[in-house]
């Protein structure tokens, strides 16, 4: 343990700056200060501790509202005085009440920051719900009401045999990805080869419901 607070440069009183980030998403949450108390806390609990310097003691993420951030990976950046802790969080990382603190963006425009839209700072939970079947059923509102810029569109109008070449050429990808492009890329790939499978079932006037149906009578019990 000695040796891990020797390795981060604590400033003259003793903190280092801890970027919190949604492990899922991405999302950048928070950005608080850690002592070396915060810091093995934080190690030795799973959950996020840090340094108050307004109150100027110790606190517990989430010790009141619930809204603890449990602990999935702990970094230092190059220079050893900042610290990126990414979470599974359990709720807002906000005192307002929004998923993250950064809720303010620049607009070139009016010249000000601004609050995100509630489209623009959707929660994980909400991004999760987001599922294949939302998307079948976008891909079919675009084949039904197909528009110029609309890439789903394009891909119908080629017709079967472009739609499989593509399917063919993302699956490619995913493998590509899985040797040596890292986990993030792999996702993307993946998404990328389902998407294009549900563009074929709906040329083909299947749906995600003919693949649950064929799985459901491949694992029946017995």
């Amino acid at each position: 343990m000695n040796s891990l607070y020797q390795s981060i440069r604590f400033d003259e009183r003793g903190l280092a700056p801890a970027i919190i980030q949604d492990w899922r998403s991405g999302e950048v949450l928070m950005l608080a200060y850690m002592n070396a108390e915060a810091l093995e806390q934080t190690l030795n609990t799973g959950e996020t501790h840090f340094w108050s310097r307004s109150r100027g003691e110790l606190w517990h993420k989430g010790s009141t509202s619930g809204n603890v951030q449990r602990v999935k990976d702990v970094r230092v950046d190059c220079d050893q005085d900042a610290i990126l802790v990414t979470v599974e969080p359990a709720g807002p990382a906000c005192h307002t009440g929004n998923m993250s603190c950064f809720y303010r963006q620049y607009t070139s425009d009016a010249g000000e920051f601004s609050m995100i839209s509630a489209t623009q700072n959707t929660s994980i939970d909400e991004k999760l719900n987001f599922t294949l079947d939302t998307l079948f059923e976008i891909i079919c509102d675009r084949w039904e009401n197909p528009s110029p810029n609309s890439y789903t569109a394009q891909l119908f109008s080629m017709g079967e045999d472009e739609i499989v070449k593509k399917v063919g050429e993302e699956a490619v990808e995913v493998i590509l990805a899985s040797k040596a492009q890292g986990d993030q890329r792999l996702v993307e790939e993946v998404a990328d080869l389902a998407y294009h499978v549900l563009v074929l079932l709906a040329f083909r006037g299947l749906s995600p419901a003919d693949i649950r149906i064929e799985l459901a009578q491949r694992h029946r019990p017995g």
